[in-house]
């Protein structure tokens, strides 16, 4: 990934005025003016690059992008995911850290941290600092697919924490994630702490960014390797002191928001068959897979997330399996717009710097992020033959 030359500097005091998000999310423009602001600001092929658009996050976030689940904005989850959609409609990668955004401020908004949410929510939600979200190890470790990688011990005012997590995005010095360690006392596992990681100068020591190897996408994700050594969280910075019940009530609404970024490629794909449609319509017309048909598909995984996203915190076996099969849905039909858009456009689509051939290596991103098409086909098996206790 890219070097660590463009992230944000300092943090700043904490600014409460919400009300600004509250009168952009009232006005009927708003996903609107979403969309016309990542037109103008984001450079796809700049950051499918390596750029890494922090700056252009906090122009967005002052439109309210990342604002409208949260509690004081009405937990509109369906806003918020139409968001990142009409972000990821223009770039992918810049979507995807609109979801690692927007998660990192569910945890601080549903935490009961009174505190810690006081002292870094405002900032974050309105771009003056920035973070992203460390939980792919931890949703597969209660998913029962592998183990918990982070540990920590109980010490005088907090925990230490030590181990090294792969692949972590929208991180650099001076921000933060929310990550998950196991605490261990004797051996034996005891509990879950769910923390605010902060990449400070006063623990740099203890904490290291490794530079990961170049993927074919999500270059300006900001994504490293963290290795922690004897990190120090204290009990101040907790987000949850036993974060298992905390993922069971918010991992419905982590896997539900990231639909947005799978809806914006999947409509940015239909809009690139359509782009043709006026000189290669007479021969795309042999063609399997047709712009109509891709956006009916669209539109019915739209609608499906939207009722979800009436009740985002529902922790029903039920409702789960409903959006594991809604998220399911919707990688698979990135996959396929993605594909139908680069035969629809041909050589000119295929050309390193138009938008099919990005748009399908963002799909492949869709499909195995965290979780993953087999992640999620792995956990609605285990849900639907489990055995219901008597």
């Amino acid at each position: 990934m890219n070097a660590l030359n463009t992230y944000y500097d300092k943090p700043v005091m904490p600014n409460t005025a919400l009300t600004a998000i509250d009168i952009w999310q009232d006005s009927p423009d708003f996903l609107a003016n979403i969309h016309a602001k990542a037109s103008q600001i984001l450079d796809p092929i700049a950051i499918d690059k390596g750029y890494y658009p922090i700056k252009e996050m906090g122009e967005l976030a002052k439109l309210g992008a990342f604002a409208p689940h949260l509690n004081s904005q009405g937990n509109r989850f369906m806003t918020a995911i139409a968001s990142t959609a009409k972000i990821a409609e223009v770039c992918g990668t810049t979507g995807f850290l609109s979801w690692c955004h927007q998660v990192m401020g569910l945890y601080l908004d549903q935490s009961e941290n009174k505190a810690l949410k006081n002292r870094v929510l405002f900032n974050h939600v309105l771009g003056n600092s920035f973070g992203g979200t460390a939980l792919s190890n931890p949703m597969k470790t209660f998913a029962n697919i592998e183990p918990m990688i982070l540990r920590t011990k109980a010490v005088d005012g907090g925990f230490v924490v030590s181990g090294t997590l792969p692949w972590i995005s929208h991180i650099a010095p001076n921000q933060y994630c929310g990550a998950i360690a196991s605490v261990e006392n004797n051996g034996v596992i005891e509990k879950n702490i769910f923390f605010l990681l902060t990449f400070d100068d006063e623990r740099k020591g203890n904490w290291k960014l490794n530079q990961c190897q170049t993927f074919s996408g999500m270059e300006g994700s900001s994504t490293w390797q963290i290795a922690l050594d004897e990190y120090f969280v204290p009990t101040q910075d907790l987000i949850a002191d036993n974060a298992t019940p905390f993922i069971e009530r918010v991992r419905g609404a982590f896997v539900l928001m990231q639909m947005g970024i799978g809806a914006g490629i999947i409509q940015g794909a239909i809009n690139d068959i359509i782009a043709v449609e006026g000189q290669l319509g007479h021969v795309n017309q042999f063609l399997a897979d047709q712009a109509g048909g891709l956006q009916e598909a669209l539109d019915s995984i739209v609608s499906q997330t939207a009722s979800l996203a009436n009740t985002p915190f529902d922790t029903s076996k039920d409702f789960f399996l409903d959006v594991l099969d809604v998220r399911i849905q919707g990688a698979k039909l990135s996959l396929q717009a993605t594909q139908a858009s680069l035969l629809h456009q041909g050589a000119r689509g295929y050309l390193m710097t138009a938008n099919p051939q990005r748009r399908i290596r963002e799909a492949h991103f869709v499909a195995i992020v965290t979780p993953a098409i087999k992640h999620l086909r792995f956990l609605s098996h285990q849900l639907m033959t489990e055995v219901t206790p008597n």
